[in-house]
């Protein structure tokens, strides 16, 4: 008992600790990293406040000013760009072509981080490599091919891997391999070889130490990878404009087209339909956010 009550004694009688002085140094690194902040919040919160006034109202006092207050927009824009089946849409391309992404992804990195093999380096280029072209010069050769490659009728209404869905997620999946790949392969190899030596005395085969004892200790990277990719994906505009032509099969997007009008544009509407069409990557994030931190800090405490 009087060992606490020496205890709080010294708590209260001990000199409050003394703030620094700020140095201008600090002052001016909190100023830029407050305005940048601003600055990339700023498109966000001004879509927001756009997406809640009418266009009547704005066009009689203008954007730069308070007033018109609705959600008519958000009602409006549902129901013209059919927001709920297209989502769908987009749901049935992102899934699939995240969950094969990584799959095939930690697939090759695992062979590449296991394995000291000659041509490892040359297949993590290769891969990598594949990020490094743009997307636009291989547009003519992706669509005669699309429109070339049979498939089954159960798989496209066309029976052609152009304007189906397969379509669309091989394009995401062979663009974004190269980029898991190289932070997955990365993280491998920082993983204790003991682990494997281990397995290896235990009889496990190559399939068991790759899903057993490695994908287990890659959760904080797949899980940061997949919360980039379920952005891209999802956010993916020109490959679904480019190998689709049926208008119910657009992701939604694409579906943002249909807010705009042939000779007049309402931009309250369209900001009210990408706020719509940003929420899910949003609650993704906020979802995977633990994850998505420990992932991109991997190694920081490591040296």
């Amino acid at each position: 008992m009087s060992t606490a009550t020496t205890t709080r004694e010294s708590a209260t009688t001990a000199a409050p600790r003394r703030h620094q002085p700020l140095r201008p140094q600090r002052v001016v690194l909190h100023a830029f990293l407050a305005a940048v902040a601003l600055g990339w919040l700023f498109p966000v919160l001004w879509a927001v406040l756009t997406s809640l006034r009418s266009y009547q109202y704005t066009a009689e006092n203008g954007y730069v000013s308070l007033g018109g207050w609705t959600l008519d927009n958000y009602v409006t824009a549902w129901r013209t760009a059919e927001f709920g089946k297209h989502f769908l849409n987009s749901a049935y391309i992102t899934v699939p072509a995240v969950l094969l992404t990584l799959f095939l992804a930690s697939c090759v990195a695992f062979v590449i981080a296991r394995f000291s093999w000659k041509t490892n380096l040359v297949l993590l280029g290769l891969f990598t490599a594949a990020n490094l072209l743009p997307q636009q010069a291989l547009l003519i050769p992706l669509f005669r091919l699309f429109t070339q490659v049979p498939l089954p009728e159960f798989m496209s209404d066309s029976e052609l891997l152009y304007d189906s869905y397969w379509g669309l997620i091989l394009v995401n999946v062979a663009f974004q391999c190269g980029f898991c790949v190289f932070v997955l392969s990365n993280y491998m190899k920082a993983l204790p070889r003991d682990l494997y030596e281990a397995a290896m005395v235990d009889g496990a085969s190559i399939w068991r130490q790759y899903w057993q004892v490695t994908m287990p200790l890659c959760r904080p990277a797949l899980a940061a990878l997949a919360t980039l990719e379920v952005t891209w994906i999802y956010n993916e505009f020109f490959w679904a404009t480019v190998l689709m032509r049926t208008g119910d099969k657009f992701p939604v997007t694409s579906s943002l087209n249909n807010l705009r009008g042939e000779f007049f544009t309402d931009n309250n509407l369209v900001s009210a339909g990408s706020v719509l069409v940003a929420i899910p990557t949003l609650v993704i994030f906020f979802l995977l956010q633990r994850q998505f931190v420990r992932g991109l800090t991997l190694g920081a405490s490591k040296g």
